[in-house]
């Protein structure tokens, strides 16, 4: 009686195992993960109502040729103006200093040195004297002895000589000007953010270009890679990295008065995730990567659980790139951000030149998906960790005596 029921046991055992085994592969959809899948990439595009949520792009040599001029702003493209700017001219707040000089003794100007000394006035020869130091008034004008008031602002120096001479005319002994700026705080440009000393750079009479005005200012405090220059003249604000700036000398524009330059330091970085030899933020060190130059940073694909064919750069692309890529896509709307995949097949050898000429942009989220037999794998091993354990169980139901 006790082995007919071992023998009805032994079924019943097996049984158990063949509907682990079943269950195990049915709910291998619900195995963990560390992301989508290539294919749930490609099939969860759209979302309800069949509207797409993000654009999938293909890389290969039409989006290379999209991406081509896709950017950082230029200082070149958006002020237009590479030339040196007008001839400086002296404004409000600015601090001139006047001299005076006549042709012969005995003038308005040339007095003796004691009375030189009671009127405030430094003797600069026998027949001339130095007005003080002053500021230029909100009015726009200074103060000339026996000339009054003079206006100034908007001028240049050879034009206020050329007034102040008329308005002396009858009044002094063939006057003779000249006008030195000393304080020049309505021609020059304000400089801070990262650099050593922020400070307001005046702009000399040869025309400034924005490298001259940062040495001015004692330089960067971060490495060129990782620094940002943003100008910003009037409503207009454009940011460059400043690495472009040195290589390429059509974004060293020359400065205007009045301009604002803010360094700002900025890494740019990129996010590996799945199956990479390392999953984390990645700063590029760099003026920029391609993907190639990225993966490897990042360790490369993991033979025993990538799937080639499912390379993937996330990124947010600005209403201009993402037309180019798909025009008649419903996701690009103007002044949006357009979500959008970039696919890469690397079981394609070809890939392999593309990757090359992909460049990587800053905050990218480089994502590899598992291969589809990395599940399968899982199952295998919850199938044989199964077997083990019912074998076991089977063995000990089977020798124990009933």
């Amino acid at each position: 009686m006790g082995q007919e029921m071992r023998r009805r046991g032994k079924p019943s055992l097996y049984t158990s195992i063949l509907l682990a085994a079943v269950g195990a592969l049915a709910g291998c959809a619900a195995l963990p993960n560390s992301g989508p899948s290539a294919s749930d990439v490609a099939t969860l595009q759209a979302g309800s109502g069949q509207v797409p949520r993000y654009m999938i792009v293909d890389v290969n040599g039409r989006a290379l040729e999209a991406l081509k001029r896709r950017g950082f702003a230029s200082f070149a493209t958006t002020f237009g103006d590479r030339k040196i700017a007008a001839e400086p001219v002296i404004g409000v707040g600015d601090s001139v200093i006047v001299t005076v000089w006549e042709a012969s003794a005995e003038g308005l100007f040339s007095p003796s040195r004691a009375s030189a000394v009671a009127s405030n006035m430094a003797s600069a020869g026998a027949n001339s004297a130095t007005i003080p130091e002053q500021v230029v008034g909100r009015d726009g004008r200074i103060t000339i002895p026996f000339a009054g008031r003079i206006a100034v602002a908007g001028k240049t120096t050879r034009a206020v000589q050329h007034a102040i001479e008329q308005a002396l005319d009858g009044k002094s002994i063939q006057p003779q000007v000249l006008v030195n700026v000393t304080k020049f705080v309505s021609n020059s440009v304000s400089v801070d953010g990262e650099v050593t000393a922020s400070a307001r750079v005046p702009l000399s009479v040869k025309g400034d270009r924005v490298l001259d005005v940062i040495a001015e200012a004692g330089g960067i405090k971060y490495p060129v890679n990782e620094t940002f220059v943003e100008l910003t003249r009037g409503s207009n604000t454009s940011r460059v990295p400043l690495i472009t700036i040195i290589n390429n000398p059509r974004e060293n524009i020359y400065l205007h008065p009045n301009d604002d330059l803010t360094l700002v330091r900025d890494p740019q970085t990129f996010i590996a995730y799945g199956a990479t030899g390392k999953n984390a933020e990645i700063p590029f060190q760099a003026d920029g990567i391609t993907l190639a130059q990225a993966l490897a940073k990042a360790g490369g694909l993991l033979d025993n659980r990538s799937d080639p064919r499912g390379v993937f750069v996330f990124r947010y692309e600005k209403e201009p790139v993402a037309r180019r890529l798909n025009p008649s896509s419903p996701l690009v709307y103007s002044g949006r951000l357009t979500p959008v995949v970039y696919r890469l097949n690397l079981a394609d050898p070809n890939s392999l030149f593309m990757e090359q000429s992909f460049r990587m942009a800053n905050r990218d989220l480089l994502y590899v998906s598992n291969s589809p037999s990395t599940d399968l794998q899982k199952v295998f091993g919850i199938f044989s960790g199964g077997i083990g354990t019912l074998s076991s169980a089977a063995y000990i139901a089977s020798t124990t005596p009933h």
